[in-house]
């Protein structure tokens, strides 16, 4: 059983990823019931669709996690870091949902990380950071509602019509 302090942090990541939360969708709920059209649609040149900010967000839970557990540089599944242009290949089904099956792989293997945070160093801050524990587990919460909003903005963008496809 996690401390109570980690079992809070732990809540926060749940809520914004995939546990029911007064403010909306979550992360994983914007991303239910997708199809390759509307998870590849690009609001305009040089802007990221639905299936990036999915793997994009998969890379940044492995990013806090590496920071969580000083796992090394380059052990995240995909080559390359942060963004990962999608498709990218041939648009599948299949290839959408791997790439959403490894987001909730990311979110389980850093709940395990913060579940296993010994409370106190909390406060403390990982190499490589200028933010606490504390504070890190708080931001991969928060940046998974922040890119859940711009989902549910870019569905009804696609779904309106009202951008050239």
């Amino acid at each position: 059983m996690p401390h109570p302090e980690a079992a809070a942090l732990l809540a926060f990541l749940d809520q914004a990823y995939d546990k029911r939360s007064w403010h909306g969708p979550n992360l994983r709920g914007s991303l239910r019931g997708l199809d390759i059209a509307e998870a590849s649609f690009r609001p305009g040149p040089d802007r990221h669709n639905i299936w990036e900010l999915a793997v994009h967000s998969a890379y940044w839970k492995y990013a806090v996690l590496r920071r969580l557990t000083g796992e090394k540089r380059g052990s995240f599944p995909l080559e390359g870091s942060n963004w990962f242009t999608r498709p990218g290949g041939e648009a599948t089904p299949a290839a959408l949902r791997a790439d959403l099956a490894l987001l909730g792989e990311m979110h389980e293997r850093l709940r395990e990380a913060v579940a296993a945070l010994d409370p106190r160093h909390l406060g403390e801050r990982p190499r490589g950071t200028k933010f606490s524990t504390r504070e890190i587990v708080f931001g991969a919460a928060a940046h998974d509602l922040y890119h859940a909003g711009q989902i549910q903005l870019l569905k009804r963008m696609y779904r309106s019509g009202r951008v050239s496809r």
